[in-house]
């Protein structure tokens, strides 16, 4: 079975796979080439993005520590590499406001990726 980015609309006309917001790679095989899962947990990992984004600003530095480690280990898995790194440099650094509106921005980018390949 291939996985969602290929099968679904928008996968095509994408990014290339170096610049792509997502690994698709890496997740086929984190999902073992389950499309359905694929979608699944990228539409999960949406949701948990924008609301640690949401959450972020308003945050004390104490807890985007927290959500900056929490959304570390989820980018990871499904393969957001950059918003992965962004947030561990977040952990570091939390009361950077330049690192905050990077991580709300790689978000709304990988949202929108997300969007695209999911779409049916």
């Amino acid at each position: 079975m291939q996985s969602v980015a290929f099968q679904m609309p928008g996968g095509e006309g994408c990014e290339t796979s170096g610049k792509r917001p997502i690994d698709l790679d890496h997740l086929a095989r984190q999902t073992f080439g389950d499309r359905e899962l694929e979608a699944e947990v990228l539409t999960m990992f949406c949701h948990q993005a924008k609301s640690v984004a949401d959450r972020m600003a308003g945050a004390d530095e104490k807890t985007r520590v927290t959500l900056a480690h929490t959304l570390k280990g989820s980018a990871r898995g499904v393969g957001a590499t950059a918003l992965a790194g962004i947030a561990e440099r977040l952990e570091s650094a939390p009361g950077d406001a330049r690192l905050i509106g990077s991580l709300r921005s790689e978000t709304v980018r990988v949202c929108d990726f997300i969007a695209t390949i999911t779409r049916c």
